[in-house]
């Protein structure tokens, strides 16, 4: 399923065949794609097309108890190329996604993140949330008899 090109579109390919780039002006279809076909036309150099990343669902802050984060999950690539700068002491990085994933790569469910992984041709772990076991307990229950009291050693 082809999108239809618009008169500038149209206008852009006639100017670029005229210097002899070509240029296509039908889009890519999502559906479509095979594994790493988008990030071959995306024009992301060769080098950052097999990368590897970590698909995980980030925990709630201590300080913040509410619901906002819960259910989300992100993409955060794994990074090889760090140093510590002599001067400051700071961490530098050479790579240009190091931190793309903090911000930009949030997904709804697991399966969307899986699926825009796969589209890019990345390998990817899933690290699953820990969710705690939490036993209903009652504020009477701090003061309950417990037994004689042990004697320290």
């Amino acid at each position: 399923m082809a999108l239809r090109a618009t008169q500038a579109t149209a206008r852009i390919a006639a100017n670029l065949r005229r210097v002899g780039r070509p240029f296509s002006t039908d889009a890519v279809v999502e559906s479509d794609c095979k594994r790493g076909e988008i990030g071959k036309v995306s024009g992301i150099p060769e080098e950052h097309l097999a990368r590897k990343v970590i698909i995980y669902s980030p925990a709630r802050t201590a300080t913040q108890q509410g619901s906002g984060k819960l259910g989300k999950w992100k993409i955060n690539f794994v990074s090889t190329l760090k140093w510590e700068n002599p001067l400051m002491g700071w961490t530098s990085t050479g790579d240009p996604y190091a931190n793309v994933g903090d911000s930009a790569l949030g997904f709804d469910s697991e399966l969307a993140a899986k699926s825009f992984a796969d589209r890019h041709g990345w390998d990817y772990v899933v690290k699953m949330p820990k969710t705690p076991l939490l036993k209903a307990k009652s504020y009477s229950d701090n003061f309950k008899w417990k037994g004689k009291p042990q004697p320290e050693n």
